[in-house]
């Protein structure tokens, strides 16, 4: 089977307000949207923020709270990972923790958008990112 991801949905609990992180945070554009659905075409996957109610009910089942994972957006520099996560801000989200530098290298800094749900914005030197924002593992 072949391996990817196809689709990404988040549950939110105002889509407005999630619009607004996403469109003014990250500079995105949506692709389709309705009064509780908006999708982003990304680099290859999409990436859907639904009114939590309507995922609830379309999955049958309730959301719980965002938990241990993280969704990362990688840069390509150092210099551009605060800034961002300060964006980032501005358009609603909370501040996790501001760049710094990990162990293994490069950059990073943790931000929650405005539902709690934990986007990692990384510059790693090793993980280029091509043309399309594809990024590739690379050691």
């Amino acid at each position: 089977m072949q391996q990817q991801i196809s689709v990404i949905t988040l549950g939110v609990a105002d889509i407005a307000r999630s619009r607004r992180f996403y469109v003014e945070g990250f500079g995105w554009t949506p692709v389709f949207e309705q009064d509780d659905i908006i999708f982003y075409q990304m680099n290859g996957l999409m990436l859907g923020t639904w009114a939590k109610a309507s995922l609830e009910e379309d999955m049958q089942r309730s959301i719980m709270t965002p938990g241990a994972f993280a969704l990362a957006h990688n840069v390509a520099s150092a210099d551009a990972v605060q800034p961002l996560l300060d964006q980032l801000v501005a358009a609603g989200g909370r501040l996790l923790r501001a760049a710094d530098a990990p162990p293994h290298g490069g950059m990073r800094g943790y931000v929650a958008d405005p539902d709690d749900h934990a986007w990692e914005i990384a510059h790693n030197p090793a993980w280029p990112i091509d043309a399309e924002g594809r990024v590739t593992f690379g050691l």
